[in-house]
């Protein structure tokens, strides 16, 4: 027997120690609890039954689809093949076609396991049909502590694998419907104690292994057992007609949502990690919604080709799609780092609301080493990469700009640095003068850590300079941008002209009868038509806000940036962008085009909004700006209006579908000049001190009505 597990939990010290030295069974412990250790146990070992968590059994299965996809796409399709026929066939047949089909690949993993035994968490039913199709048998047992700790046990028998089990001899389990109506006010009938099958309620246990209470604690003893003596063990669940328990979650981790709607948040993270892109994910329940902490699969983005905040977005959207509208997450944050786990790997689940906090406001970090690494802590394929004279001006050139942040190879520019699509425009900028080295957008899009952007510069050095500069950014940006966006740009026909206006109309209509606009400061708009409007955000409202506050005429000779994944998804979608004079910005595929774009629309005399903080603010508070509006405004010194946006946030939150009434206000602030904000800033660049001071200005704009 091979025990992976640490022996001062009652699980595996009962059921991997003192079973099977009662039965005379040779016990096996891995050196180390790595992939090629615990290969290394299961063959020199010759184990044959396994007692492990159900993390240890889904990465132990990975792994194998892993091995097989490396082999090729041949390789990888007779797998699937293969484990899929396997699994159907012992499903639905109960015949073991996988003791023959999966033959060789057991044979190479361990020739005589025959049994996997889990416990300590729920096991996803879908893995143990796949581990079943292998040709293993699968035991799930269940139990706690405080009932030393087996309470039911599932046989190795294919069948019931959602299931933990019968009773095991000696113990008695009843249901007490009244936990669901306590947790859920709203739900209707009385709670009483049942072994009626499919009863949910709370599991209760009674029998020789259940504990007498707790040491020195009379209190707590007293809430864990009935007046009659059955132990709460605090998990939810049913019965089936053979006596089979079915475990749906702890009661205490039951999140009823606003609309009495019981959601275990397990049930939400098995559904979110069937994309390959999610690694890790904790649900947890914040002001009545259903949010997350996810952590990305890295490697598998990167076989991917794609961006990591566009691909957990585009992952999660996937998953939502499926599910009931009241097991979807209406937020997540994506982390770096995993989650915290008991070491039975279950999730620490009162640590997520932090975690999710420090995620979101981009403090995950704090606590740790800042500054960059030692070089001779540095893996020597590492420190050859700095031999290299570019790639360590590069590195140089990060450790100053970013100073208060742990900076390694691993580190990643986007989770760790913040660094969004306008900062690699900055950042590349810095890198050409710096390096001499002028990053493409397809080298950008391959870089993931900052060893990828190492070895990119390494590997460019020596190959001709890129077109890529800021002079040709700002004084030609035609060149970048497509030819999509260069016809986007031009004046719209007589019919479009005639849409537009009603749709102007009709959303101006909206914005003061339904959401009550009010407007501030609109004299203090330029009466020529050239200049930026630099607004906060905080709602997907807020374009439309602003487009109501302004007349037709202004609106006609000011453009918008925005998503190309969302505002030009579909025809119509692409239809109300065109008449709304938005040009589609792809952060993933076109790093350069957004402040191209920028620079096109200044260059022909016509206004631009600009968000600079680059993303939503979920809490309102003003973000720290990108550079990107202190290029524009440092070689186009047009008139700058900071813009102030008030409650759209309150009118369409995050992760709501639609809006309702509230008040709205749009704030324009005086106009600012460049020249006086480069004076009045902070910085060593000018597009810094122009940022510098522009922040300044919104702070106050916004802080004053706040």
């Amino acid at each position: 027997m091979l025990v992976p597990l640490p022996l001062h939990h009652v699980y595996p010290f009962v059921m991997g120690i003192l079973a099977p030295l009662t039965l005379g069974l040779t016990i096996v412990l891995p050196q180390s609890l790595t992939g090629p250790q615990l290969v290394r146990a299961l063959k020199e070992g010759e184990v044959s039954v396994i007692v492990g968590v159900p993390r240890l059994y889904s990465a132990l299965y990975a792994g194998i689809e892993e091995r097989a996809k490396s082999g090729g796409k041949v390789a990888a399709a007779l797998f699937g093949t293969s484990a899929g026929l396997s699994t159907w066939t012992r499903s639905r047949t109960g015949l073991d076609a996988g003791k023959l089909l999966m033959r060789p690949l057991r044979e190479r993993l361990g020739p005589g396991l025959r049994v996997l035994a889990s416990g300590g968490a729920p096991l996803d039913p879908h893995l143990a049909n796949k581990l079943e199709g292998m040709g293993w048998r699968v035991v799930i047992g269940y139990g706690l502590t405080e009932t030393a700790p087996l309470l039911t046990l599932k046989r190795p028998d294919g069948k019931n694998l959602g299931s933990v089990g019968p009773p095991v001899p000696g113990v008695d389990i009843c249901i007490d419907t009244s936990a669901i109506r306590e947790t859920n006010p709203n739900r209707q009938g009385r709670g009483r104690l049942t072994a009626e099958p499919y009863h949910e309620g709370e599991i209760l246990a009674r029998g020789p292994g259940v504990f007498s209470g707790y040491r020195n604690l009379p209190k707590e003893t007293e809430e864990v057992f009935t007046e009659d003596g059955w132990f709460r063990t605090g998990d939810l669940g049913y019965c089936d007609e053979d006596g089979y328990l079915y475990i749906t979650g702890r009661a205490s981790t039951l999140i009823v949502t606003a609309g009495s709607k019981n959601v275990q948040p397990e049930e939400v993270e098995e559904a979110y990690l069937e994309d390959p892109v999610v690694r890790e994910i904790g649900v947890l329940q914040r002001n009545g919604r259903l949010v997350a902490v996810i952590m990305p699969d890295l490697e598998e983005i990167r076989r991917r080709e794609g961006e990591i905040v566009r691909s957990i977005r585009l992952a999660v959207e996937g998953v939502s799609e499926r599910l009931p509208s009241y097991q979807r997450i209406s937020e997540y944050a994506i982390t770096r780092q995993p989650l915290e786990r008991t070491q039975l790997s279950k999730v620490r689940r009162h640590l997520l609301e932090g975690r999710f906090d420090r995620a979101k406001s981009g403090e995950e970090g704090a606590g740790e080493a800042v500054g960059p690494i030692l070089l001779e802590m540095m893996s020597e394929q590492d420190r050859s990469l700095l031999e290299n004279p570019a790639a360590r001006r590069v590195w140089d050139l990060l450790a100053e700009r970013y100073p208060d942040r742990h900076l390694t190879p691993d580190t990643s520019p986007q989770l760790d640095l913040g660094i969004d699509s306008l900062g690699w425009v900055d950042l590349t900028l810095q890198i050409a003068q710096s390096a001499g080295v002028e990053l493409s957008e397809e080298a950008i899009g391959r870089i993931y850590t900052v060893r990828d952007l190492l070895s990119e510069v390494g590997r460019q050095v020596e190959a001709p300079a890129g077109d890529m500069s800021q002079a040709l950014l700002l004084e030609h940006p035609e060149q970048i941008l497509s030819d999509e966006q260069k016809r986007r740009l031009g004046p719209l026909g007589p019919a479009g002209s005639a849409v537009a206006r009603g749709m102007y109309a009709l959303n101006r209509t909206i914005a003061r009868k339904a959401f009550h606009l009010r407007v501030e400061g609109i004299e203090h708009l330029p009466a020529q038509h050239s200049f930026v409007l630099a607004s906060n955000h905080i709602s997907s409202l807020d374009p439309c806000a602003i487009a109501a506050a302004l007349d037709y005429h202004q609106l006609r000779h000011t453009y918008w940036g925005s998503r190309a994944d969302t505002a030009f998804s579909n025809p119509l979608r692409r239809l109300v962008s065109r008449l709304a004079h938005a040009v589609p910005i792809d952060s993933h595929g076109a790093i350069f085009s957004s402040l191209a774009f920028g620079a096109v629309v200044l260059k022909h005399q016509d206004s631009l909004v600009w968000f600079p903080e680059g993303r939503r603010s979920h809490t309102g508070e003003l973000l720290p700006f990108s550079s990107g509006i202190g290029m524009l405004l440092n070689r186009y010194r047009v008139p700058v209006v900071p813009v102030s946006i008030y409650c759209t946030n309150e009118a369409l939150p995050p992760g709501k579908a639609w809006p309702r009434s509230k008040k709205i206000t749009v704030v324009f602030g005086e106009p600012l000049d460049p020249r006086e904000l480069e004076q009045q800033g902070e910085g060593e660049r000018p597009e810094d001190r122009i940022v510098h001071a522009l922040y300044e200005h919104m702070v106050k704009l916004v802080e004053a009505r706040s």
